[in-house]
């Protein structure tokens, strides 16, 4: 048994499912779990939909949820020959339950909300790319894998009950053939409401069947050869990492390393099956793995860059000294305002964190914060994290930027940039 994962970008069109197709015929696996996430930027436009919803601006709304299916549309017309194919009923039906929740729900929870609308994405595509399998003859079942991964009730980042799901997982899976599930979901274990892993959390997904069903392995399809040590994007020179430790990845992904989601390691190290990241593109290439062994191949310096953080300093009123009774409130509100913190620093009076505010809480974090500390933030700030640096690739990085702090350790440093 392996588990593949396809993501948005394998996906994004007819040509990216037939191509699933044919990576599926070159490995020639029988017995798989494949995992697909939403098509294309689907999740962000759904986001969209919660966002029109929740403002209450209906006609904003039906026009995003008219975008959306019409992309996918597109997608099953390029796919299937017949406009009567059963696919398109399939389609439909998703699409009346998700504007029936539209249209009965009284939650004003954007969480809640969020996780039931957003998981239509994945919902759709995993329906077509099911059946688009079938249609060439790689015979499948479809798994709803809210059946299987069991949550709590936090929405937007829940946590998984493991014995719960370890127990459906290993009923309702088969451990020969091919299953395709969705990516990035779960359901509450009290009331099945739909609930979410975090974003990118179809990693994590992959991970979770894989530790249920003790797998051989996990491969990762992407839009890159492996896994780099520098996102292509921002870095003009790169280099693929032919094997990476558990360690050093869990390190990697900590820092905000964007290939693997942090999660996801946790569960196969415990068991240690291996992960592998390869190009959908190009399937017969040895691709990344990370596993038992050397901890980086080839040891290089790995350059990790988070965008639109939020530093914060703080400082005492009286001048008195940050000890552990205020450093513990700060972390208490942080935990409270749900902002995930990606560094800090503090010295005798003062005490700075950089944090992401993925949930728009800062307003009324920073309003809690100035009743106990003299306050000062900045938004819009970049965080890099160099691991394995040298000197030179420091000074090269932070040359004519204005550097708001830096923090050095043996094996790695940041900077916060102000750019």
């Amino acid at each position: 048994m392996k588990i593949f994962k396809f993501g948005g970008a394998s996906i994004k069109d007819a040509d990216g499912v037939k191509n699933v197709a044919e990576v599926l015929k070159i490995t020639n696996d029988k017995n798989l779990v494949i995992v697909v996430s939403a098509m294309g930027k689907t999740t962000n436009l759904l986001e969209n939909v919660v966002l029109e919803y929740l403002k209450d601006d209906s006609t904003k709304c039906k026009q995003i949820v008219s975008e959306f299916k019409q992309y996918h549309l597109e997608i099953v017309n390029g796919l299937f020959q017949a406009n009567n194919h059963p696919i398109y009923q399939v389609i439909n039906k998703l699409f009346d339950k998700m504007n029936s929740f539209l249209d009965v729900n009284k939650s004003k929870n954007h969480a809640f909300v969020y996780d039931q609308v957003v998981s239509y994405g994945e919902l759709v595509s995993s329906a077509i790319v099911s059946t688009f399998l079938s249609e060439i003859g790689l015979k499948n079942e479809l798994l709803d894998v809210r059946k299987c991964i069991k949550t709590d009730a936090n929405h937007r980042d829940a946590n998984v009950d493991w014995d719960a799901t370890q127990k459906k997982i290993q009923k309702k899976t088969s451990v020969t053939g091919i299953t395709v599930t969705q990516g990035f979901l779960g359901s509450e274990t009290t009331n099945n409401f739909t609930t979410t892993l975090g974003r990118e959390g179809s990693d994590y997904t992959a991970a979770i069947f894989a530790y249920c069903l003790n797998a051989e392995s996990v491969t990762i399809w992407k839009d890159v050869p492996g896994v780099l040590n520098a996102d292509p994007r921002y870095f003009a020179q790169t280099t693929l990492l032919n094997h990476i430790s558990y360690r050093e990845a869990i390190e990697l992904a900590f820092y905000g390393a964007s290939v693997i989601h942090p999660k996801t390691l946790q569960p196969l190290q415990r068991k240690e099956i291996p992960l592998y990241v390869k190009s959908f593109l190009n399937p017969t290439a040895p691709g990344t793995c990370v596993g038992k062994g050397k901890h980086l191949d080839p040891l290089t310096s790995c350059f990790i860059l988070k965008k639109d953080q939020v530093l914060i300093s703080l400082s005492s009123l009286d001048f008195s000294f940050m000890m552990e009774d205020n450093i513990g409130d700060v972390f208490k509100w942080l935990h409270k305002y749900k902002m995930k913190v990606e560094l800090i620093q503090n010295s005798a009076i003062s005490f700075s964190v950089c944090v992401n505010d993925k949930f728009k809480n800062l307003e009324p974090l920073l309003a809690k914060l100035r009743e106990k500390f003299s306050v000062k933030w900045n938004e819009n700030v970049t965080l890099y994290t160099i691991r394995h640096f040298n000197p030179t690739e420091v000074k090269a990085l932070a040359e004519n930027k204005n550097v708001l702090l830096k923090q050095e350790s043996k094996e790695t440093v940041q900077l916060v940039i102000k750019e």
